[in-house]
């Protein structure tokens, strides 16, 4: 059996360097690296494909692609990282952010298996995404480790991950609670960019541990789980487990709850989505029974972290407002990570960009670009002086 062609979009980060981790310990005679892009990083890039030898690189930053043409002479050197989909038969989508969409629908158009960490791409972007799936041999399997812990749960059900599963009961989300669960908004009033970024269980990039701080990232996942199992988002629900051993849970109709557990390392749902239907033989996140001694669940505390009830309420709104909610909430988070508004403020500017929510078409992805461009102006609006 030849081996399974990976591309990387995203490389250079955390979720592109542990796939490159996966690739190691599975051996060559599993899976071959036969494409990586990044967008500015390419010492980072360099080095790896100098490593895994890749037939194409994507560089998005034109001052930089040249000296990248220069220095792999052997592989061919593309702007757009949608040309890394043809070489392929896996895509691991980790570019951050909306940047993400193109590659997302180049995949699934082209009718490969998309490994998808960049949830933003599906959510902003559900309604053109979705009938994409149902092109032949098209495949989305969820690297994110909620989505991954509720598909691998689905499949000890006689209907799997099909959407609107009969069998379903509710999903429910596991979240962190990040670096600040249990304080209140008055003690969140002066937090740093440092504290923001010191997350007690993940190592992520900056974004998503921001997100990770105000339980944005938790809001978008609620909204990707609706899209991607077809749940209404009443049987949808959060709970904080700050052991992050739990990653997600499914009940059904019957009162059984699945759950999935593992020591907290995405090197294992990124080789789920890797090998699916099958598994990788190296064992990532492995739990020693005898030094698990609890699990604790709470409910959120959405009075101080309001970007979870932002995200339910953009959900239920439905269209452009997801995609109109993630790119106002990438402009606050820039902002936050720049110094120019408080953590607390995040939160408030998005929730005013909500507000300021303008309907529009949703039917292709010119469409969900415009909304997201719109947003974006939106929110750079209301921040604060």
């Amino acid at each position: 059996m030849s081996a399974v062609r990976v591309a990387i979009a995203g490389s250079s980060g955390s979720i592109g360097t542990q796939t490159l981790d996966v690739v190691r310990a599975e051996g060559p005679q599993r899976y071959e690296v036969v494409a990586l892009g990044v967008g500015s990083s390419t010492d980072v890039l360099i080095a790896q494909a100098e490593e895994f030898r890749p037939k194409v690189v994507a560089v998005a930053d034109p001052a930089r692609r040249a000296e990248v043409a220069d220095r792999l002479p052997w592989a061919t050197v593309v702007a757009d990282m949608a040309d890394l989909v043809e070489p392929a038969d896996v895509v691991v989508n980790a570019v951050v952010g909306f940047a993400g969409l193109p590659v997302t629908v180049g995949t699934l158009r082209a009718g490969k298996r998309l490994a998808l960490a960049n949830k933003e791409s599906l959510i902003a972007a559900g309604p053109v995404v979705q009938p994409l799936r149902a092109t032949p041999g098209a495949e989305l399997v969820p690297v994110d480790s909620e989505h991954c812990a509720i598909h691998q749960c689905l499949r000890s059900s006689l209907h799997g991950d099909e959407p609107g599963n009969p069998e379903v009961a509710r999903l429910v989300l596991t979240a962190s609670g990040g670096p600040f669960r249990g304080r209140t908004a008055d003690d969140l009033a002066t937090v740093t960019v440092e504290q923001a970024l010191a997350h007690p269980t993940w190592s992520m990039g900056p974004k998503i541990t921001i997100d990770s701080s105000t339980l944005m990232n938790k809001g978008l996942e609620v909204i990707e789980a609706h899209e991607l199992f077809g749940i209404g988002y009443d049987r949808i629900e959060v709970v904080v487990h700050p052991q992050s051993v739990v990653h997600s849970m499914v009940e059904f109709h019957d009162g059984s709850t699945i759950a999935q557990l593992s020591m907290p390392d995405m090197r294992l749902p990124i080789g789920y989505a890797l090998a699916y239907p099958a598994r990788v033989a190296t064992p990532f996140g492995r739990i020693d029974w005898t030094r698990t001694s609890r699990l604790d669940f709470e409910l959120p505390d959405t009075a101080t972290f309001r970007c979870l009830t932002l995200a339910y309420e953009a959900g239920r709104v439905g269209g452009t407002a997801p995609a109109w909610l993630s790119a106002a909430n990438e402009v606050a988070v820039d902002a936050f990570l720049a110094g120019r508004i408080t953590w607390r403020q995040i939160a408030e500017c998005n929730a005013e960009s909500l507000e300021r929510y303008e309907r529009s078409a949703d039917h292709t992805v010119d469409d969900i670009v415009a909304a997201d461009t719109r947003a974006r102006q939106v929110a750079e609006e209301v921040l604060p002086a």
